[in-house]
Protein backbone atom coordinates (compact mmCIF):
# COMPACT_ATOMS: atom_id res chain seq x y z
CA UNK A 1 0.00 0.00 0.00
CA UNK A 2 1.60 3.22 -1.14
CA UNK A 3 -1.26 5.68 -0.75
CA UNK A 4 -0.60 6.90 -4.26
CA UNK A 5 -3.45 7.71 -6.62
CA UNK A 6 -3.51 5.84 -9.92
CA UNK A 7 -5.16 8.27 -12.35
CA UNK A 8 -6.95 7.74 -15.62
CA UNK A 9 -8.81 10.63 -17.21
CA UNK A 10 -11.20 9.52 -19.94
CA UNK A 11 -14.07 11.10 -21.81
CA UNK A 12 -16.46 8.28 -21.01
CA UNK A 13 -17.22 6.06 -18.04
CA UNK A 14 -17.67 2.73 -19.77
CA UNK A 15 -16.56 -0.80 -19.04
CA UNK A 16 -13.70 -0.43 -21.51
CA UNK A 17 -12.43 2.60 -19.56
CA UNK A 18 -12.57 0.65 -16.31
CA UNK A 19 -10.70 -2.26 -17.91
CA UNK A 20 -8.02 0.17 -19.10
CA UNK A 21 -7.75 1.42 -15.50
CA UNK A 22 -7.46 -2.15 -14.18
CA UNK A 23 -4.61 -2.80 -16.61
CA UNK A 24 -2.78 0.31 -15.39
CA UNK A 25 -3.22 -0.77 -11.76
CA UNK A 26 -2.18 -4.32 -12.63
CA UNK A 27 1.15 -3.08 -13.99
CA UNK A 28 1.93 -1.13 -10.80
CA UNK A 29 2.00 -4.15 -8.48
CA UNK A 30 4.04 -7.34 -8.38
CA UNK A 31 2.30 -10.32 -9.98
CA UNK A 32 2.11 -12.19 -6.68
CA UNK A 33 0.10 -9.44 -4.98
CA UNK A 34 -3.69 -9.37 -4.78
CA UNK A 35 -5.14 -5.96 -5.47
CA UNK A 36 -8.12 -4.86 -3.40
CA UNK A 37 -10.22 -2.09 -4.94
CA UNK A 38 -12.93 -0.23 -3.06
CA UNK A 39 -15.62 0.62 -5.61
CA UNK A 40 -19.03 2.15 -5.80
CA UNK A 41 -21.88 0.16 -7.31
CA UNK A 42 -21.59 1.58 -10.83
CA UNK A 43 -22.68 -1.03 -13.38
CA UNK A 44 -19.46 -0.73 -15.44
CA UNK A 45 -17.53 -2.21 -12.49
CA UNK A 46 -19.35 -5.53 -12.83
CA UNK A 47 -20.17 -5.66 -16.53
CA UNK A 48 -19.78 -8.75 -18.67
CA UNK A 49 -16.69 -7.21 -20.32
CA UNK A 50 -15.06 -6.52 -16.94
CA UNK A 51 -15.79 -10.05 -15.74
CA UNK A 52 -14.21 -11.43 -18.94
CA UNK A 53 -11.08 -9.34 -18.30
CA UNK A 54 -10.93 -10.50 -14.66
CA UNK A 55 -11.04 -14.11 -15.89
CA UNK A 56 -7.71 -13.42 -17.64
CA UNK A 57 -6.19 -12.37 -14.27
CA UNK A 58 -7.65 -14.93 -11.83
CA UNK A 59 -7.31 -14.05 -8.12
CA UNK A 60 -5.54 -10.79 -8.98
CA UNK A 61 -8.30 -8.36 -8.04
CA UNK A 62 -10.68 -8.28 -5.10
CA UNK A 63 -13.57 -5.84 -5.41
CA UNK A 64 -15.07 -4.38 -2.24
CA UNK A 65 -18.23 -2.38 -2.88
CA UNK A 66 -19.31 0.50 -0.72
CA UNK A 67 -22.90 0.25 0.50
CA UNK A 68 -25.39 1.88 -1.86
CA UNK A 69 -26.55 4.18 0.91
CA UNK A 70 -23.02 5.10 2.01
CA UNK A 71 -21.47 7.29 -0.66
CA UNK A 72 -19.90 9.25 2.19
CA UNK A 73 -17.66 6.22 2.71
CA UNK A 74 -16.21 6.53 -0.76
CA UNK A 75 -12.79 8.14 -0.36
CA UNK A 76 -12.70 8.72 -4.09
CA UNK A 77 -15.70 11.02 -3.81
CA UNK A 78 -13.92 12.86 -1.00
CA UNK A 79 -10.82 13.22 -3.17
CA UNK A 80 -12.84 14.58 -6.10
CA UNK A 81 -14.54 17.05 -3.77
CA UNK A 82 -11.18 18.30 -2.54
CA UNK A 83 -9.86 18.49 -6.10
CA UNK A 84 -12.90 20.51 -7.15
CA UNK A 85 -12.37 22.95 -4.26
CA UNK A 86 -8.60 23.31 -4.62
CA UNK A 87 -7.92 22.88 -8.34
CA UNK A 88 -11.02 23.30 -10.44
CA UNK A 89 -12.93 26.12 -8.74
CA UNK A 90 -12.70 29.25 -10.85
CA UNK A 91 -10.07 28.03 -13.32
CA UNK A 92 -10.21 28.77 -17.01
CA UNK A 93 -8.67 26.49 -19.58
CA UNK A 94 -8.31 26.93 -23.30
CA UNK A 95 -8.81 23.26 -24.18
CA UNK A 96 -9.86 19.87 -22.89
CA UNK A 97 -6.23 18.81 -23.19
CA UNK A 98 -5.15 21.62 -20.86
CA UNK A 99 -7.75 20.56 -18.29
CA UNK A 100 -6.57 16.94 -18.47
CA UNK A 101 -2.93 18.03 -18.11
CA UNK A 102 -3.81 20.12 -15.04
CA UNK A 103 -5.65 17.18 -13.46
CA UNK A 104 -2.67 14.87 -13.99
CA UNK A 105 -0.28 17.52 -12.64
CA UNK A 106 -2.46 17.93 -9.54
CA UNK A 107 -2.47 14.17 -8.94
CA UNK A 108 1.32 14.09 -9.40
CA UNK A 109 1.60 16.76 -6.68
CA UNK A 110 -0.70 14.83 -4.34
CA UNK A 111 1.34 11.67 -4.99
CA UNK A 112 4.55 13.41 -3.88
CA UNK A 113 3.31 13.05 -0.29
CA UNK A 114 0.85 10.15 -0.42
CA UNK A 115 -1.39 9.32 2.50
CA UNK A 116 -2.39 5.74 3.15
CA UNK A 117 -6.08 5.77 4.04
CA UNK A 118 -6.97 3.58 6.99
CA UNK A 119 -10.58 2.63 6.37
CA UNK A 120 -12.30 2.11 9.72
CA UNK A 121 -15.55 0.71 8.36
CA UNK A 122 -16.06 -2.83 9.64
CA UNK A 123 -15.13 -5.17 6.78
CA UNK A 124 -17.63 -7.81 7.88
CA UNK A 125 -20.40 -5.27 7.19
CA UNK A 126 -19.25 -4.67 3.61
CA UNK A 127 -20.60 -6.67 0.66
CA UNK A 128 -17.72 -8.35 -1.14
Amino acid sequence: MSGQIVPLVSETHKSSDFIEFLKIVDEKYADAERIRLVLDNFKAHTSKEVMQYLDTRPNRFVFVFTPKHGSWLNIVESFFGKMARTLLRGIRVSSKEELIERIYRYIDQVNQEPVVFRWTYKMDEVTV
